[in-house]
This record gives structure tokens, C-alpha cells and sequence, in this order.
């Protein structure tokens, strides 16, 4: 095996090496291949010294045919064998990835061309752009003839603008023709385009490329100054203020503020209608489809957008059994029962699948349902993803696409937005304005345990202080049994002894009420990532997931209060004058820390607004 310094000696033989240092081992092996393929071996390489695989090519060829990419290499076989690769041989067929002979070659000669597109000269790239490509005729093959027209056009458009556009208008993939659209209508075609554009809106070939069509045409040939995306923004048919300290989980912000008054929402994106698509159509998909390798998670139908065409008797029957709410629930749980883990391609599998999806089949109209999935049948390719973040219950079903300041409203989310809208359902565009909420709840939490590393001490008591418009309006406090030594230094600090937790609960005896505590609520603590990571941990041993927002009253007292010699807990309760019971217990140092919080929270209050 060559080292990557020997590589670079021999590369130095064909020219500078400058730079070459710097580049992954990879990329100067296929370097070294290009330059040997083209100028011959270096004249120090010696074939005594090297063993040389001679049919590179050859092998690459063959797992391109066998895995349809250029990325996959034959350690995957030993990956599966050693069940560290999960397939799915279940589904596989004898069904061929490539129509023909010639597709398979014109398919290699573009997948094979679009790896090396970074290590060719200018010139090469321009010869290539105005060589005669190669004819496709399966789907599979025009994929590969499209992203490589695409990505040869962009850089050529670089060296000779003409010559790349000429490229670009070869392909046919939607991002290639919005490409050429563009940098045409720059250029100065306006008629072409013109054209272009009308014969795309009367005839679009997907739901992306139309929606950019229709949006395009307006501003460019009727003179609208906006586009349709910012206008949908601009229209937002609401505005929520949403605590600042929900910035980091805009949704989980949006989504605790509703539940605060009593209405119920789900987050859902993407995943509420892959899954329902999923298991919907699995028979279609993963038993009457076929993939052509064990390796392959995605379904041809699904890679070729033509699921609806391919299965259109058999998608139209099972709609017309599943005719009642109830007979839908029952095709989705027998589903979900039987295949529960299989690898598959549109959805994880979790316990909590399907609680998103009851809802929307109990308070949504069924109607609206199959409408929109008939459209996922149709263009999947445009509806796989960019649906709205959150599906909300307040007295009738909407679907909500959250956008925070500076957030942008994608081209994908807008074309769903349009299908669910037209299938029939009610779809918002929720606009968040970062204030401070004097309903968001606060608990300031603090922990003591039997050292300082989460991953090998426990913990041994918690305080918790909960505070909702600045007034404290719960506590919790509890002594936990560690299930092992406290080291004795650890009980001068705190006072906390073995006796005292002898007969005190485990963490898993209070777990439950730590996560309602705190749920919807804003962890805080003196230095939180310490309490934070102990308390998730802890959940983690249970196998339990605890995500909460955090705040440090350290990192709001330095903000609101800089200049103070120490901003340890015990400093800054002496400095502003804070009472504390007892130093290094739990609910003490909550409380202390609590009325920091408060002072935090009112420095801000009395700075003046713009």
C-alpha cells in the first residue's frame, strides 16, 4: 500500500506539487490514476516493488452494474455478512438494473465521467462538452446522463458561457432546466424562454419545475415585483410570540405554546406522510416492486418517479378497500406489525410512529388524505419531502410550516404546501417573533452527586424550582439513592451521607416525575451543561431520551451584569445580597439560583426597546 508521501513523490514526477499536501489520500490516488492513465507510470515506479491492479477499471465497471454507483466497493459483502450492514434480501429479484447493453454502457460512461469532472483540465472539459453523448433510453441511465450534463455544464458555463448553456439545455432533470431558464433569460433570450416557460406551464413535467415556471413567468413576463415564495411569507396567516429561549427548537417552542393553551399538535414534517405512504403502499412498494440488489433501499418505481404508472390498478383497488377510517387503521397497524424494523427507504421505525398518523386519520378528512397521496403516487420525486413542521388540533385540523426570523420559505416546502391545499386541507404559514413569553415556564434546577464525570458518578439529590412570569409556582426535591459509595470528601462538601440515601429512591423510582417537572419548561442551572448532562444521562441509562431547552444563569449574569470579580454561585449570592439556607443542597442552590435568574430577567426588562 503506498503511503500518501510515496504518492506524492511520484506525482511530483508529472509536475508541481504544490498544494498536494493538504488533499485526502483518496483524492492524490486518483490523481496518480488520471495522470497515469493519460502520460503512462512514472519512470521510478517499479513493478518488482508494487503490486498493481491492473483491471481497476474492469472491477469498477462491474460494481457500478451491480450496486448502480460509483461509491460502493466490495467490502460491503463482508459488512453484510458480519451484520454490520443491514439489507434487504427479502425483496431482491432477478429484475436487470439497465434495460440493455447499451444503456448499461451509456450509463457507465456518465456516472464514470461525473467522478472525475474536478481532475480535468479546462481544455478537456471543454472537448468533453462538445463530444457527441451517448443515447439513454431506461430511466435508471438518463439519471446518471443528467446529473453528469448538469454538473459539466455549470463548470463549462465558467469557461465558455455558450458552450455551457448548450450543456445544461441537453438535460433533462428539473434543476438543469431552471438553470438554463435563468442563465438564458441573463443572457438576453427572452422569447426563448418565454416559450420555454409557457410550454412548461401548460404541460409541466413535475410539481417543482411547474411552481418555479408559473413564479418565473409572473415576475419576469408580467412584471410582478415578488415571488411567490415571499409573498406566501409575507401573508403568513399568523404570528406567534414565542419565548427567546426556544431559538434553538423553534417547533418544540411553537408546539409547547399552543399546548399552554390547551391545544394539541404533533410534530410531523416529512416524516407523517412518508410513514403513511409507506405503509400504505409496502405491498406495492417492497413486495410487488422490485430492488435490484439486497444492497438497494429505495424501490425502481420510487427512483424512476413512476410508482403511480407502474401500479396504478393495484394503487386504485387497495384505495377503494380502504374505504372507511377504520379500514385505513386497520391496513397501517397489520402493516406495521409485520414489517416493524425492516430497512426501508421513506421512514424510521420508533414506538411512537403511529401516534402522529391516528391523528390525522381520525380528524382529517379521508377524502383529503388519499387526494394527497394519490399526488405522492403520481410525482414522488417532488413530494418527499418539504411538508410543514407541525400538525396542530384546535377544533379542526391544520398543517403549520414555522418560520423564525431570518428562516426562508424553500421551493419543495412551497410545492407542498400548494398539494395539501389543493388535496383540501387547512395549511398555515406561521411566522415566530422572539420575545419574552411571561407564560414560557422556568425550572432552575440543581443536582448533587458523588463526583464531577456523568459517565461514572450518579447523582444524588435534586432540586428543582419552577418560576412562570418570575414568580416561583412549584418545587421538587428528592435525596437519591446512588447505588454505590459516597466518597467521603464529597460528603463534606454537600452533607449528604450513605445513611441519608440509604432508604431514598433510585433514579428510576423518579425519573417519570423529573420529565413531567420539567416538560415544556426551560432547564436552567448555575453552570448547566454540568446538571443538564448528569440528568440526561441518567434518562439515557434508562433508556429514555431527555431533550429540554437550556439556559445558564452564569453565561445571563455575565451578560446582564459583567465586570464582577467571580460569577461563582456562591459570589454572586453574597455580592447581591441572596439568602441560602444551606450551601451545596439541591433545592438551596436552586432557589439561589432562581433569584438570579429573575434579576437577569429584570436587567433586561429595564433596558430600553428600539
Amino acid at each position: 500500500m503506498l503511503t500518501k508521501e510515496a504518492i506524492i513523490s511520484l506525482l511530483s514526477e508529472y509536475g508541481s506539487v504544490q498544494g498536494l499536501a493538504s488533499q485526502a489520500k483518496a483524492k492524490l490516488v486518483t490523481i496518480l490514476a488520471e495522470h497515469i492513465r493519460k502520460q503512462g507510470w512514472p519512470s521510478s515506479f517499479s513493478f518488482t516493488h508494487y503490486l498493481v491492479c491492473l483491471f481497476d477499471s474492469a472491477l469498477r465497471f462491474l460494481l457500478f452494474v451491480y450496486f448502480g454507483n460509483t461509491k460502493s466497493r466490495l467490502n460491503q459483502f463482508s459488512m453484510r455478512d458480519l451484520g454490520v450492514m443491514r439489507t434487504r434480501s427479502d425483496s431482491v429479484t432477478d429484475t436487470a438494473r439497465f434495460d440493455s447493453m447499451e444503456d448499461t454502457q451509456a450509463a457507465w460512461f456518465y456516472a464514470d465521467h461525473y467522478t472525475r469532472l474536478s481532475y480535468y483540465s479546462d481544455d478537456e472539459l471543454q472537448t468533453l462538452a462538445r463530444s457527441d453523448f451517448p443515447e439513454t433510453e431506461c430511466v435508471s441511465a438518463s439519471f446518471y446522463r443528467d446529473q453528469f450534463l448538469y454538473a459539466l455544464g455549470l463548470k463549462v458555463c465558467e469557461l465558455d458561457r455558450e458552450l455551457g448553456l448548450n450543456v445544461l439545455g441537453l438535460a433533462k432533470s428539473d434543476k438543469a432546466k431552471e438553470k438554463w431558464l435563468r442563465e438564458s433569460y441573463k443572457d438576453g433570450h427572452i422569447e426563448q424562454v418565454k416559450e420555454a416557460l409557457e410550454n412548461i406551464i401548460d404541460d409541466p413535467p413535475s410539481d417543482t419545475l411547474g411552481a418555479f415556471a408559473e413564479d418565473f413567468y409572473a415576475r419576469k413576463y408580467n412584471k410582478k415585483r415578488t415571488s411567490v415564495v415571499t409573498d406566501m411569507l409575507r401573508n403568513a396567516s399568523r404570528t406567534l410570540n414565542i419565548d427567546v429561549s426556544q431559538n434553538q427548537q423553534v417547533e418544540r417552542g411553537v408546539l409547547a405554546h399552543y399546548a399552554r393553551q390547551g391545544i394539541q399538535g404533533w410534530r410531523t414534517e416529512n416524516r407523517l406522510w412518508r410513514s403513511l405512504f409507506g405503509l400504505i403502499f409496502w405491498q406495492q412498494l417492497y413486495e410487488e416492486d422490485t430492488l435490484v440488489t439486497e444492497f438497494d433501499r429505495r424501490p425502481l418505481s420510487l427512483k424512476q418517479n413512476n410508482f403511480y404508472e407502474k401500479f396504478k390498478d393495484s394503487i386504485e383497488a387497495l384505495l377503494s378497500r380502504l374505504n372507511s377510517k377504520d379500514a385505513l387503521r386497520r391496513h397501517i397497524h397489520k402493516n406495521a406489525t409485520q414489517h416493524y424494523g425492516k430497512v426501508n427507504s421513506l421512514f424510521m421505525w420508533s414506538s411512537h410512529l403511529l401516534t402522529p398518523l391516528e391523528a390525522l386519520i381520525e380528524h382529517g378528512d379521508l377524502k383529503a388524505i388519499y387526494a394527497l397521496l394519490r399526488m405522492m403516487c403520481r410525482d414522488f420525486e417532488s413530494l418527499r419531502d418539504g411538508f410543514p413542521d407541525i400538525m396542530v388540533l384546535d377544533g379542526t385540523l391544520r398543517f403549520e410550516e414555522i418560520k423564525a426570523p431570518g428562516d426562508q420559505l424553500r421551493r419543495n416546502q412551497l410545492v407542498s404546501i400548494q398539494r395539501l391545499q389543493q388535496a383540501g386541507f387547512s395549511v398555515a404559514v406561521t411566522t415566530v417573533k422572539w420575545v419574552r413569553d411571561p407564560a414560557q415556564p422556568y425550572v432552575v434546577v440543581d443536582i448533587e452527586t458523588t463526583g464531577g464525570n456523568s459517565n461514572f458518578n450518579r447523582i444524588t439529590e435534586v432540586g428543582m424550582v419552577k418560576l412562570v412570569a418570575g414568580k416561583e409556582v412549584d418545587r421538587f426535591q428528592t435525596l437519591i439513592n446512588p447505588q454505590r459509595r459516597i466518597p467521603s470528601n464529597i460528603t463534606r462538601l454537600t452533607g449528604i451521607s450513605d445513611a441519608m440515601v440509604a432508604t431514598a429512591p433510585v433514579f428510576a423510582e423518579v425519573a417519570e416525575n423529573i420529565a413531567k417537572f420539567t416538560e415544556d419548561a426551560v432547564f436552567v442551572a448555575h453552570n448547566v451543561n454540568f446538571d443538564y448532562g448528569f440528568i440526561k444521562a441518567e434518562f439515557a441509562r434508562l433508556e429514555q431520551f431527555f431533550r429540554r431547552p437550556k439556559m445558564c444563569t452564569v453565561r445571563e449574569m455575565r451578560r446582564t451584569y459583567p465586570g464582577l470579580a467571580s460569577y461563582s454561585l456562591a459570589n454572586l449570592t453574597k455580592h447581591f445580597h441572596i439568602e441560602m439556607e444551606q450551601h451545596h443542597r439541591a433545592l438551596s442552590d436552586a432557589q439561589a439560583a432562581a433569584e438570579l435568574l429573575k434579576l437577569a430577567f429584570e436587567k433586561d426588562d429595564a433596558r430600553p426597546t428600539d
